[in-house]
């Protein structure tokens, strides 16, 4: 399962594409799969403040509701409407435009795993 090296993660697979303070957010792969296909998308509308480890949305499948967990502390500037339109955009391309929001960080959690330990991770 491709697990892309330029992102980091989180051990509620997500990943994070960070640049400067922002990041944009979303499942990986190996969340996107164990959901199954995802029909429904709720996401966060822009400027509003999130607080990591509390729910901002939900993905829901044909089997089950999955959470999207704020990844960090800071502010929605962007949700991305195409996912919310197309749903299947979270099975077909959960790292390009399966993306589902963009956040401005008050500071980059450090939390956050790499490539290699997310990859362990999904092994276990």
């Amino acid at each position: 399962m491709a697990v892309p090296e330029n992102l980091k993660y989180t051990s509620e697979h997500e990943w994070l594409l960070i640049d400067g303070d922002t990041a944009t957010v979303g499942i990986t792969n190996y969340a996107a799969d164990q959901l199954g296909d995802v029909v429904f998308v709720e996401l966060p509308e822009a400027d509003t403040p999130i607080e990591g480890g509390v729910v901002i949305g939900e993905i829901e499948s044909t089997k089950s509701v999955g959470e999207l967990i704020a990844p960090a502390n800071g502010t929605v500037i962007e949700s991305n409407q195409a996912v919310v339109d197309s749903p299947e955009l979270v099975n077909s391309d959960p790292f390009g435009e399966g993306w589902l929001v963009k956040v401005r960080l008050d500071a980059t959690p450090d939390n956050l795993i790499d490539a290699a330990a997310y990859d362990a991770l999904v092994a276990e």
